[in-house]
């Protein structure tokens, strides 16, 4: 395969696995401001801030305001990493190598991307935001769906789920940032109640509340949640899981000893760190290691099998 074509396939899967994650942070924050009294709102700016795009957000907006940063992530086309990018970048990318996947998978992204132009304006106001996401997640999941069960499980579908595992890793730590953000006051004991209610929000927009209580038999609680959100190796949304499947991936592909050194260090530190988050700032720092492993991994993958454009 030529590394042109695996680099695309490749940036097919982050792409869209981007899109459908930014789609569930904006939904977090938005769950949080229907579920949680009046006052009590959560910011919105540490969702630029964790999606690295607050340098270019303040470029262009004087001012924070939940309407101005949802367009910016939702919609704005001069923002490289808003939804709307992500699938203009999928589907471009998909246009160029059409030949390596099925017919049908080129014409989803294609419709998944117009239907998504055309009706951005819904996403404008809270109420048809919701519903404008999860349109985009549902579209984002049969693609996936579409591609595990048309396309040939070759070396380029190799390429379109390592690209997918590691945005998918990545991402799920910065929707756990996002909560630790809106963390509830230690000096408003009257709204600690509502601790929980949080917790439970963030593991529904990883559809993930059915499986946490099934797996975990206990109540909603920051521990628990975290233990399985990073380390859950049967959930197809935790760090672990995504890691063991990179390390699947590239076991099947040539010359991957550098990049499987690196899945090592991962799960390293998911197994060593995760009981030391007791507090925020220790998650805060958790999460940032995972991130820049993350982002070393993704740097070796790029060089090993993309030398033309490292």
């Amino acid at each position: 395969m030529l590394s042109r074509v695996a680099e695309t396939i490749y940036w097919i899967g982050r792409y869209q696995e981007r899109a459908e994650n930014t789609a569930r942070l904006i939904k977090v924050n938005t769950n949080l401001i229907l579920d949680l009294p009046k006052g009590l709102m959560p910011d919105w700016e540490p969702l630029i801030t964790i999606l690295g795009s607050a340098q270019l957000y303040h470029e262009r907006h004087p001012e924070v305001t939940e309407r101005r940063i949802t367009n910016f992530l939702i919609t704005d086309e001069s923002n490289p990493d808003s939804i709307i990018s992500c699938l203009a970048s999928a589907r471009e990318s998909a246009r160029t190598i059409r030949e390596i996947m099925p017919r049908e998978s080129w014409e989803l992204i294609n419709s998944m991307y117009n239907n998504a132009l055309d009706n951005k304006a819904s996403s404008y106001a809270r109420q048809g935001r919701l519903a404008y996401l999860e349109k985009i997640m549902a579209d984002l999941q049969q693609l996936i769906g579409q591609l595990a069960g048309a396309m040939t499980h070759d070396r380029a579908y190799v390429f379109l789920n390592l690209g997918r595992k590691i945005e998918r890793a990545d991402m799920t730590t910065r929707i756990i940032d996002v909560r630790a953000e809106n963390t509830i006051p230690d000096d408003v004991p009257e709204l600690k109640p509502f601790e929980d209610m949080l917790w439970m929000s963030m593991l529904k927009s990883l559809t993930a509340y059915q499986m946490y209580r099934q797996s975990m038999q206990v109540r909603i609680r920051r521990d628990e949640v975290l233990s399985f959100l990073f380390c859950h190796t049967k959930f197809p949304r935790s760090v672990s899981y995504c890691v063991d499947n990179m390390r699947y991936y590239l076991s099947t592909l040539p010359n991957s000893e550098v990049c499987l050194k690196h899945i090592e260090t991962l799960n390293q530190t998911l197994d060593s760190s995760v009981k030391k988050t007791s507090d925020n700032p220790a998650l805060h720092q958790y999460i940032d290691k995972l991130q820049i492993q993350l982002a070393d991994l993704h740097i070796d993958i790029a060089r090993t099998y993309f030398p033309e454009h490292v």
